[in-house]
């Protein structure tokens, strides 16, 4: 948060009573109105004489946030009367100066004469004006605050009323739960006094609590109207999970700041609605991660779970409807990772090591803006608003770009959750089709602290997508899950907490005796990260690198081809870069075709860079439990006729295998500059241009027997001069170069 900007701490009365509007998880949400009237309006309107701002009886006026109010200041309010009857004065400032103040509000919402002097001479704005302009930005926030608060205790105050009068029905006729009869008055026993005692003891507390809280933010502060559920972290997940949202022992939401400035798909977001939105599929996550039948029906072999959309649909109606032509994605999914709940929520809420522990599953991520900043220092409330690219490592999948809230909530302790929720635009356009081809319903996961600081991972994704941008081939591979599922999450994170444990304490997998420093092997690790986001962002085109698509007359429809120029780029080779990838299905197990594809002993059946020799594994650094998962530094024996510069090449070569997928992405690198690396170097400076391949499996097939869907990515280096142009013979040769490539695999495991 800038320095200067002060948080902004709403009643606990937000956080328990709904904000009514309509469709809460609808990811074209309404602007919320405040006593009938919506955020323009109320920047418009005149404020009151108390709060040192000139109504339209002393002459002036304003029409929007963008016009400049005149505020009276203590020495115009003691001018005569010619000053008083002086005609009305409107001064509109314009997009370029809205722009300056509203920037420099975020910043500094009470600028000292200096500063407002430097605006004035910058902007071409009288010191007076600069003056009027910051004094009517804070009535506006001021006023906007307490009108939305006077309506949520309005809404509370409602709603208590209603519970009061049912109550008091319930008295005058009680009715027995278990019969349905009429219930006899009769003595009130000693543990129901007692109850009533300690009740009466507890909310005095919380009162006294609620007080000290209010003198804290300068506000007041409500008590909650009903407590959080007690949560045994002991206890089984199914059965004690709570569904109660909004508070946090009893504390309101720390936020820090006004959403006003906005804009989502051109629509201007109000905190509050992205509040509401937050709340709404936090409780959702909560139920989904609760319910079984019928709201997720197993398969035949108890393994794989399915949404039942008619169940879904009836419990949460609020949702909205799908979107013509879109179809549901659902799964859920369970496992026990070696991580404890605080670490993996922290670094979920960090979106650098967000896209760190899902490698080649999220392609980027950033964040947006922090709505709130949690409770007591932790991230128990934590609130912000993301964007993020999720992949599949294909050419036939297109890069999911998505807009999210993320939320995190403690449940008691030792149990977290984290849930994000789509807030891109769902509502169809006018001609029936969907402003966007993919939204994220609430997804996210449950985590629970268990012994020896691992955790219970309770992992759900719901999406719903146009699945005629997929290409026919990884349609089953998306709706079963290994796409973007559940499955492949915790995989994946399972695989990730694996490898950071291996590497702190690599004794207990038996690590390899290279003699490697802890530092050499994390500049290792972190230059073979490089090498597969750079790969994983050649076959998808994501936003990772700035990617052209090459539009080629000869070139065959299924290689996707993309080029761009790299110049004095730091890790990259200078000059025109091709990217070519495809995918196959082939007619061979996943588990197999991964095996002969990192096997050292054939790698000259396919490979070129062996130049026909055997690939000798040197170096290695374990990343798993399986043997696969591993960092490898690879040499060929083969002779080269005395040419330096291929005997002093190694190939760099990550590996890994896991229940969602396989990958196996290499790349040349110089002996000289891995001798660097290794001994705990930087290895930014490495240059790198991968290759490899990313296996899925294929339960279906194009034939009665399995197979899996082999995607086949190279990074050739065509021409060193960045200025140079493209030759339809370095496409052809690219081309010829993955149809062989796939031509040998085929011809290595004898398959049609």
């Amino acid at each position: 948060m800038p320095s200067g900007v002060i948080a902004h701490h709403q009643p606990s009365s937000l956080l328990h009573s709904p904000i009514p509007i309509s469709s809460p998880l609808s990811l074209a949400v309404k602007k919320s109105k405040m006593d009938g009237q919506d955020d323009m309006v109320l920047l418009g309107d005149p404020f009151e004489a108390s709060l040192g701002v000139r109504t339209k009886d002393d002459g002036y006026e304003s029409r929007s946030g963008s016009d400049n109010f005149e505020v009276a200041s203590g020495d115009d309010q003691e001018g005569g009367e010619d000053q008083r009857r002086r005609k009305k004065k409107y001064h509109r400032h314009t997009q370029r100066q809205i722009h300056e103040l509203e920037a420099f509000f975020k910043e500094c919402p009470h600028p000292d004469e200096k500063q407002r002097s430097e605006l004035s001479r910058r902007l071409g704005l009288e010191i007076k004006q600069i003056k009027f302009w910051f004094q009517n930005r804070r009535t506006q926030m001021k006023t906007q605050l307490e009108r939305h608060e006077n309506l949520i205790l309005r809404q509370e105050n409602d709603k208590l009323r209603a519970e009061n009068e049912m109550l008091r029905q319930n008295m005058t006729d009680p009715i027995c739960n278990s019969c349905g009869g009429s219930v006899v008055p009769g003595p009130v026993s000693y543990e129901q006094q007692h109850l009533t005692v300690e009740n009466a003891r507890l909310k005095d507390e919380l009162n006294r609590v609620c007080a000290l809280a209010s003198k804290f933010v300068g506000r007041p502060l409500s008590s909650s109207p009903s407590p959080m559920p007690s949560f045994s972290p002991n206890s089984t997940m199914d059965s004690t999970l709570p569904t109660g949202l909004g508070y946090n022992d009893g504390a309101a939401m720390p936020f820090m700041k006004p959403m006003n400035g906005l804009m989502i798909n051109e629509v201007p977001f109000d905190r509050s609605l992205f509040i509401d939105l937050a709340m709404v599929a936090m409780e959702e996550l909560v139920k989904l991660a609760q319910i079984d039948s019928p709201l997720w029906i197993k398969s035949l072999d108890g393994g794989k779970e399915t949404l039942n959309l008619e169940e879904y649909m009836r419990a949460f109606p609020s949702r909205g409807m799908k979107p013509s032509r879109f179809v549901s994605e659902a799964s859920r999914e369970t496992g026990i990772v070696i991580i404890n709940s605080i670490t993996l929520v922290e670094a979920l809420m960090d979106s650098n090591r967000y896209v760190e522990i899902f490698p080649g599953l999220i392609a980027q991520a950033s964040t947006i803006d922090i709505l709130s900043i949690g409770f007591d220092g932790t991230k128990n409330g934590f609130l912000q608003l993301m964007q993020a690219e999720f992949q599949v490592v294909s050419p036939f999948v297109p890069v999911r770009h998505v807009r999210f809230l993320r939320f995190c909530k403690r449940h008691a302790e030792g149990v977290w959750a984290v849930v994000d929720v789509s807030i891109d635009g769902n509502q169809e356009s006018n001609n029936g089709h969907a402003s966007t081809t993919f939204r994220r319903l609430p997804s996210g996961c449950i985590i629970q602290d268990m012994a020896n600081g691992c955790s219970k991972v309770t992992w759900m994704e719901h999406y719903e997508y146009d699945e005629s941008a997929v290409h026919n081939l990884y349609r089953q591979v998306l709706s079963s899950g290994w796409g973007f599922g559940a499955p492949r999450w915790v995989s994946t994170l399972r695989r990730y907490c694996e490898s950071i444990a291996i590497l702190v304490t690599p004794t207990v997998s038996g690590e390899d005796q290279t003699g490697l420093s802890l530092n050499g092997k994390k500049s290792m690790l972190k230059l073979a990260q490089r090498m597969v986001d750079n790969f994983c962002s050649g076959v998808c085109a994501s936003s990772v690198r700035r990617w052209d698509k090459l539009l080629v007359g000869n070139g065959s429809e299924d290689i996707r081809i993309l080029t761009r120029k790299s110049m004095n780029d730091p890790g990259e080779p200078s000059g025109i870069v091709l990217s070519a990838a495809t995918s196959v299905w082939l007619g061979v197990t996943r588990q197999r075709l991964f095996d002969f594809l990192r096997d050292e002993r054939v790698r000259s059946d396919w490979d070129i860079l062996s130049h026909g020799g055997l690939m000798q594994e040197f170096a290695h650094i374990t990343k798993g439990q399986e043997q696969g998962n591993r960092v490898s530094l690879l040499r060929s024996n083969a002779a080269t006729n005395g040419n330096a510069k291929q005997n002093n090449m190694l190939i760099l070569q990550e590996t890994w295998n896991d229940a969602s997928n396989s990958l196996i992405v290499y790349a040349p690198v110089d002996a000289a500059s891995m001798n660097v690396v290794m001994s705990g170097g930087d290895s930014n400076y490495v240059a790198l241009l991968p290759s490899g391949f990313v296996i899925f499996p294929d339960d279906v097939g194009t034939s009665i027997k399995a197979g899996s869907l082999l995607t086949v990515g190279f990074q050739i280096l065509v021409n060193s001069l960045p200025s140079a142009k493209i030759t339809t013979d370095s496409v052809e040769t690219v081309n010829n170069l993955i149809f062989c490539t796939i031509q040998r695999i085929k011809a290595a495991l004898q398959l049609e």
